[in-house]
């Protein structure tokens, strides 16, 4: 090639756009989120990640460190997003139990069911693991002391025990899963929430 045909093909080649810390973040959750719902979690290393988001290895290990850093930023993620979106509609909501449980029940289980099949193989991972595990049990507190929070109103002078909750946050996770693998529906899986998270408030009467 000649010296004014390469200088041709470097000026009609388009510039590599450097993403930032931030954007370069939210490719690779974007990445590992897809990989997951297309192979499941199995295949999540931070090699293939690197590979399929078309970036080095030192960058994808930069950001997460190792394996477990990836599944523990995975998590992260959706709980950002699924906290989003409770506090906005439960600050739109109604000043009743009835409505502010509807707002937790529905919000719980539509964010899991738009995740997919994702979370449940996140929340797989996260259990085999005692550091992620704990990450994942910080999180569950964080959840249980909002809904605490949140019901406080509706409930006795004892307020709903950590007990309660835990069984809420319990019957939550297996609804939304039941909802995600099709055995109900997520009307029915939203419904049978919002009877057990009355039924536990006005018990505290």
């Amino acid at each position: 090639m000649s010296n004014t045909s390469r200088s041709t093909a470097t000026r009609s080649a388009p510039p590599r756009l450097r993403l930032s810390r931030e954007e370069r973040l939210r490719q690779l959750l974007d990445v590992s989120w897809k990989l997951i719902s297309d192979e499941g979690t199995n295949v999540l290393t931070l090699g293939r990640l690197a590979e399929e988001a078309g970036v080095t290895k030192p960058v994808v290990y930069d950001h997460f460190g190792t394996r477990n850093g990836l599944f523990a930023a995975l998590y992260q993620d959706f709980d950002v997003r699924q906290t989003a979106i409770i506090d906005a509609a439960i600050a739109d909501s109604k000043p009743t139990l009835q409505d502010k449980a509807s707002i937790i029940a529905s919000s719980y289980i539509a964010c899991v069911k738009s995740q997919g099949r994702e979370i449940p193989e996140v929340l797989a991972a996260l259990s085999g693991s005692p550091e992620l595990a704990t990450i994942k049990r910080q999180y569950q507190q964080a959840f249980i002391e909002k809904c605490q929070r949140i019901f406080a109103p509706f409930s006795g002078p004892q307020g709903i025990s950590v007990a309660s909750m835990w069984a809420m946050l319990g019957a939550a996770d297996s609804l939304s899963h039941a909802a995600v693998t099709g055995e109900i529906t997520e009307e029915q899986a939203r419904d049978e929430l919002f009877v057990i998270i009355v039924a536990m408030a006005k018990r505290t009467k």
